[in-house]
């Protein structure tokens, strides 16, 4: 990890992002061990350096489309955390009124097209994207975030194929946490590495350390070049753990059993995205320890309050339910 071809005030912007996703899932996780949250939330933990690092190389005018897993995404890209907090409460003041839930959020604004529940379903939909940017000659870039389980999806390699025959500007960046669920990525593949798949389809296949929010960065601005100077599609393997469970609660499913050693574990504590950075941050004297105490305070205080205005605000009225609908 270091920084030195990379502004001092770009690291700090990722760690900000980095810090921002931990401290929102993490209150997530306790509010759904309470009771508190409708439905199902799949949580990030572990992960934060792949969206952080890849979502500060992006502009605001460059489209990220995500998955199941997907509140880091919108986080990495600019989400407001009372809009999503109000979501995940199933309130009416939440980014889809209430009735998106956790694993559909989207702001058009901010060129998060959406997450999408489907494995594999929102990889078609960013060389859509990439498609409209190129036949209106603008300049956006295209990403779309997915993991190995989706890596063996008929999408997966329809999307690469597509991309790669018309050169559009769109980023594959493939989340590799090892598990599709709670099977083991190496037991539903051939390969090891992902970023192998690239070469079938001519274009280049990168594999990064996604627990390195600065080398996510690094990577990420290549291919973000790439694309944008008309050089086509990039695919990326980011390596990464996902520290916690496929979706939270999933311990009701498995009965007791655990389907991950304890050396693996330890593995990807040792590995902690964040406690890499802020080690990295402090020792630099990039920021002095005063200040990312502040930092980290106001970030938790931020998720409070996203918490406070959820749990105040109105749920979604009866005839809103036919509201915002293709029929």
């Amino acid at each position: 990890m270091h920084h030195q071809d990379i502004a001092i005030e770009v690291v700090l912007d990722i760690y900000t992002r980095v810090l921002r996703i931990r401290r929102f899932e993490e209150e997530v996780g306790r509010l759904f061990r309470q009771g508190q949250l409708p439905g199902f939330v799949h949580l990030y933990i572990g992960e934060e350096a792949v969206a952080a690092g890849v979502c500060a190389a992006l502009t605001d005018a460059d489209t990220i489309i995500s998955t199941h897993r997907g509140h880091g995404h919108v986080i990495a890209k600019g989400g407001d955390l009372k809009r999503m907090m109000a979501e995940l409460f199933g309130k009416a003041t939440g980014y889809c009124k209430g009735k998106g839930g956790s694993m559909h959020i989207a702001d058009f604004d901010i060129g998060m097209l959406g997450a999408i529940g489907i494995v594999g379903g929102g990889i078609p939909i960013s060389v859509g994207a990439g498609l409209s940017a190129w036949y209106t000659d603008s300049d956006r870039v295209s990403v779309c975030f997915f993991g190995d389980g989706a890596a063996n999806e008929g999408s997966f390699h329809e999307s690469l194929n597509l991309a790669s025959t018309l050169t559009l500007p769109v980023i594959f960046v493939c989340e590799n946490n090892q598990y599709g669920e709670f099977t083991p990525a190496l037991n539903a593949m051939n390969i090891t590495d992902i970023a192998d798949r690239a070469f079938g389809y001519g274009i280049p296949g990168l594999v990064a350390d996604g627990t390195d929010a600065l080398e996510m960065y690094r990577v990420a601005r290549t291919a973000v070049e790439r694309a944008r100077g008309g050089g086509g599609p990039t695919l990326i393997e980011a390596k990464t753990h996902r520290r916690g469970s496929h979706a939270e609660g999933e311990e009701a499913f498995l009965g007791g059993q655990e389907y991950r050693s304890a050396e693996e574990m330890a593995a990807a504590q040792a590995k902690d995205p964040l406690l890499l950075l802020h080690s990295y941050v402090s020792e630099n004297d990039i920021l002095p320890a005063a200040q990312l105490e502040t930092l980290d305070a106001e970030i938790t205080q931020s998720v409070a309050e996203a918490v406070e205005a959820a749990r105040n605000s109105p749920a979604p009225e009866f005839d809103s339910l036919f509201e915002d609908l293709w029929l």
